[in-house]
């Protein structure tokens, strides 16, 4: 139970702006062969989830701040991303798997007010398949 209580936490960590790996734990314990992979992959499926419903949440209250002078992004970049998001959709959440721009973009999802049907569908899709081929090396290599 700790196991999964491990990877759970350290992929919903891993699916916010805090910077921490899942991919390290959840091979551990697929090469550790003690648990069902399966159920590794669900584990570590809804932590990182979660954690980008987090980011989306935080997207959707964001712009009420961004007249403060600590918002942690300009208005250009603000817009940059807004555009970009409008130009490829919501598709572009299946990219939401990606290191270093996965998780600013459900940020931005949620600034750009993604119904968290859509949302969730498509990073569940992501986030899964990214485990998914992770899991897969790392058994072949076992």
């Amino acid at each position: 139970m700790i196991a999964y209580a491990t990877l759970f936490t350290s992929a919903l960590i891993a699916a916010t702006i805090l910077p921490l790996q899942s991919e390290a734990v959840l091979v551990a314990l697929l090469v550790s062969g003690e648990h069902p992979v399966g159920a590794l992959l669900a584990v570590a499926t809804c932590g990182n989830v979660l954690g980008a419903v987090i980011n989306w949440a935080l997207g959707r209250s964001l712009l009420r701040f961004q007249n403060r002078r600590w918002f942690p992004v300009s208005q250009a970049q603000l817009s940059r991303a807004q555009w970009r998001y409008r130009r490829y959709g919501r598709w572009s959440l299946l990219g939401s798997w990606l290191p270093i721009v996965g998780d600013p973009l459900t940020v931005v999802a949620g600034v750009m007010r993604e119904p968290i049907g859509p949302f969730l569908v498509l990073v569940t899709i992501a986030k899964f398949g990214r485990y998914l081929v992770l899991a897969m090396v790392a058994l072949a290599w076992v």
